[in-house]
């Protein structure tokens, strides 16, 4: 009887050789898995990129305007805007090849805003502020382009939300807007500048090397201040807040008539707003050890010379 090759290998060598050939079948089953990963990562990214290119400059775009945009190959932005619109993600003006962002997108932004309990755990701290300082308390968000009122305080009255009145606010030229700014991705920033620094006083800063110096400086002291840069007469001082993972996300103001808001006091509740926007942010899952650098010492004297010099006032 012959007996065939595979026979004669002893039973102890193939028993040796199945462990190293499941190890190298989930050694490539890994392999493809991440290549899928990657695969998926990179599909995604591009589409992120498509929904980036919209903004209150350019609200309505073709295909053509949106591959020039992104680099993308026409074909593949045309095929990405069709997938978008499909899922309404997107909406097509039908009398020209335009798209704009769908409701969608909207009904998912309010969803997060609204499961991000953001509203339920600064409120306590909103009224304190408001009632340690007298003045109008502003709590923001961004909303891809304006910082959008959350909430605002104002003496004697109740909280007032954007779920019943809808406001917005240049990211540029506010306080609130600033302290967001201030710790955003340099693409982010650079976004901002290109699509037009409007002047809305003498004050706001319209030039974008001027605005990326502000911009270090608020990170240096950790708050922003607004003097009259958005509205002739309205002073603020804000402070930005950080979610769970510590990315700023949000920012808290205070702000009042010029006449009130010197700059001796603007920096004088510096402190104080940076502090509301740390408990903020602690009740939203940041932890404490991150706070390092983050905002000047309680027992440091904030109303002298040195420090206005410090903050650029």
């Amino acid at each position: 009887m012959r007996v065939s090759p595979r026979s004669r290998i002893p039973a102890q060598s193939q028993e040796r050789s199945s462990p190293s050939k499941r190890k190298n079948f989930e050694l490539l089953t890994a392999m493809e898995e991440d290549e899928s990963r990657s695969s998926s990562i990179k599909s995604l990214t591009k589409v992120l990129t498509v929904l980036e290119c919209f903004s209150r400059k350019s609200p309505s775009l073709t295909p053509a305007e949106i591959s020039q945009l992104t680099g993308l190959p026409r074909a593949t932005a045309h095929r990405i805007v069709s997938s978008l619109r499909d899922i309404g993600l997107l909406e097509q003006n039908k009398r020209r090849e335009t798209y704009k962002l769908g409701m969608k997108l909207f009904q998912l932004g309010s969803l997060v805003l609204a499961n991000m309990d953001l509203e339920k755990n600064a409120t306590a701290h909103i009224t304190k502020l408001q009632q340690i300082t007298g003045e109008t308390i502003h709590l923001c968000v961004f909303d891809g382009s304006q910082m959008v009122f959350v909430e605002r305080q104002d003496m004697g009255t109740a909280p007032i939300s954007t779920i019943t009145r809808i406001e917005a606010a240049p990211v540029y030229s506010t306080g609130v807007g600033k302290a967001f700014l201030a710790f955003q991705a340099e693409a982010l920033v650079r976004k901002t500048i290109a699509e037009g620094l409007i002047r809305r006083t003498v004050n706001t800063i319209v030039d974008g090397t001027a605005l990326l110096a502000e911009l270090e400086i608020i990170r240096e002291r950790g708050f922003a201040v607004d003097t009259e840069e958005n509205e002739i007469n309205i002073r603020c001082v804000a402070a930005p807040i950080r979610d769970s993972g510590g990315r700023v996300f949000a920012a808290i103001s205070v702000s009042g008539p010029a006449v009130r808001m010197p700059t001796a006091r603007l920096v004088g509740l510096a402190p104080t707003v940076i502090e509301t926007a740390h408990a903020i942010s602690a009740d939203l899952g940041w932890e404490t050890s991150s706070r390092q650098g983050l905002a000047p010492r309680r027992d440091q004297s904030p109303i002298n010379q040195s420090v206005a010099a410090a903050a650029g006032l």
